[in-house]
């Protein structure tokens, strides 16, 4: 092991083989008697989940961990525990290196029963539970779905097209003839009337000393999320992980304001950013593949 690598989850098959499985933050590996084989987490392309009759008696399943070209034969993970979450994990470590994911969350992560998510909450484990959803929320199915490539803005995009930002004058300019006359009408009613919405209204205080970064207002989730949610066990979110973990929360005296948030500021602002606004039906890898705008572009959760 590398002086800098952490571990974060080792397992061995349940019955069978003589082998152990050691997952990093740098590398997969599986060692069997004077046999090592190792794949880094970044040239994993695909992930697939099998379970045989014999696995779904027992409750185990066989990875199969497939490398990006011709860099090497598939690592197989036979007859472990918890596999779709392990799947899932290996999916998130591959499509998102700077991923802030430590031991603890993982260890969260698969312990978490994804048939009743519910029950786990009333029982107290919503750490737990909440940890997990941020890897589930990730994957929509495990048997044989690769990692997505990551998303390409289109040349219509009036903040970076093409993938390239235009200069802040420009930005600037856009977002004071097309988005602001919108948003004194879209927010108006939300903030106390059009004359109220300003720059600040969505880019939160001293914005100049901050670059315009976004999000900017914290204002959102419901405060028992922020402090069970993700953020307990890692660094920053992007804002797409960020809307596939929390979705549609809000306090229930809050859920008006909410609806109108979701119904009519969401898809009005994606519409100007020429985006589709979030859908919360679709797994993550299908919003990040569509650069979909969602709550939490706008919203902090810290």
């Amino acid at each position: 092991m590398l002086p800098w690598e952490r571990v974060l989850w080792r397992g061995r098959p349940v019955w069978g083989r003589r082998e152990e499985y050691v997952l990093t933050d740098f590398r997969l590996m599986r060692r069997a008697r004077r046999e090592l084989q190792e794949l880094v987490l970044h040239d994993i392309a695909d992930v697939s989940c099998r379970e045989s009759r014999l696995d779904r008696a027992i409750g185990t399943s066989t990875l199969l961990v497939s490398p990006r070209g011709s860099r090497g034969t598939p690592v197989v993970l036979r007859r472990v525990r918890r596999g779709q979450q392990l799947a899932a994990l290996l999916e998130l470590l591959a499509g998102e290196p700077t991923a802030a994911i430590d031991a603890r969350a993982i260890e969260a992560a698969l312990a978490w029963d994804p048939q009743q998510p519910f029950a786990v909450w009333r029982e107290g484990i919503a750490a737990a539970a909440l940890a997990a959803m941020a890897v589930f929320a990730i994957v929509a199915a495990l048997h044989g779905k690769g990692v997505q490539p990551p998303a390409a803005y289109g040349p219509d995009d009036p903040i970076a097209p093409g993938g390239r930002k235009r200069a802040r004058a420009e930005i600037a300019r856009y977002m004071q003839e097309q988005v602001m006359p919108w948003a004194r009408n879209a927010l108006g009613p939300v903030v106390g009337g059009a004359d109220r919405v300003r720059c600040e209204t969505c880019h939160g205080s001293n914005p100049e000393a901050r670059g315009w970064r976004m999000p900017a207002v914290a204002a959102l989730p419901k405060p028992d999320l922020r402090e069970l949610g993700w953020e307990v066990y890692g660094g920053a979110l992007d804002a797409q992980m960020r809307n596939a973990i929390y979705g549609y929360v809000a306090e229930p005296e809050k859920q008006e304001r909410a609806a109108y948030m979701r119904e009519v500021v969401l898809p009005g602002m994606a519409r100007l950013l020429h985006r589709p606004p979030y859908d919360f039906t679709q797994p993550y890898a299908f919003n990040r593949s569509r650069l979909a705008f969602g709550c939490y572009h706008c919203h902090l959760i810290q």
